[in-house]
């Protein structure tokens, strides 16, 4: 503690070096600022500049918790499934079929006597992109280069140089016939397709072209 006179003293009644009374000194001496009891912020006095609270007021009960509400979960309202949309790809799978060819020759069809059926052709499978894809065989001469090439051995001889085209389109597939000699026909009809007019085409859908070749067109998941 410092007296009147400046002096630090250890004693708190009278000073160690003056001898002048500290009782004085501390009575005018401010409190040690305290909390305030409502808010928590320290303060000196008697009222919080805070909050205004009166210090000199029984300290106030402190509230009891709130209870949290219940929380009800509201059902939701039956709503129809949502359909999914999935990118696919159309794919052609091309197959020597022996039933397209029975027919062919039991109708006498064109090219009918000039057409064997191979002992032996793999299954191939094109991915089809967007646009138009042709269907034939390849001329050097004629500079065409078919997307789906036919002429590859062992070659079925009722195919014509551009047979038909397939159009691939984000609402769908359409097959036309370039005006053919032996024509293409779908699904094992024997009708065939109106040369140059375009047919809407469903997954599964067989295409049936020249002696003995089919191509099924399907959409795979990309």
């Amino acid at each position: 503690m410092v007296c009147p006179e400046g002096h630090h003293s250890v004693a708190i009644d009278y000073c160690d070096v003056c001898g002048s009374p500290l009782a004085e000194l501390a009575a005018v001496m401010p409190a040690p600022a305290t909390a305030c009891p409502y808010c928590g912020v320290p303060i000196s006095g008697r009222f919080c500049e805070v909050c205004g609270h009166d210090s000199a007021l029984p300290a106030p009960v402190p509230a009891a918790p709130a209870r949290p509400e219940p929380i009800v979960a509201e059902s939701a309202p039956s709503t129809p499934p949502t359909r999914i949309s999935r990118v696919v790809a159309w794919v052609a799978t091309i197959t020597a079929d022996r039933d397209f060819y029975d027919r062919v020759v039991a109708r006498d069809g064109p090219d009918a006597d000039q057409v064997g059926f191979p002992a032996f052709y793999p299954e191939r499978r094109i991915t089809l992109r967007e646009g138009d894809i042709l269907i034939g065989k390849r001329s050097v001469s004629q500079g065409l280069e078919p997307h789906i090439d036919l002429g590859i051995a062992p070659a079925d001889v009722g195919i014509s140089r551009a047979h038909a085209m397939i159009h691939v389109a984000a609402e769908g597939l359409s097959i036309t016939d370039l005006g053919s000699t032996n024509g293409t026909s779908l699904n094992g009809s024997d009708e065939l397709i109106t040369p140059e007019m375009a047919v809407p085409l469903r997954s599964g859908d067989r295409i049936h072209l020249g002696g003995w070749t089919t191509i099924t067109v399907s959409a795979e998941p990309a």
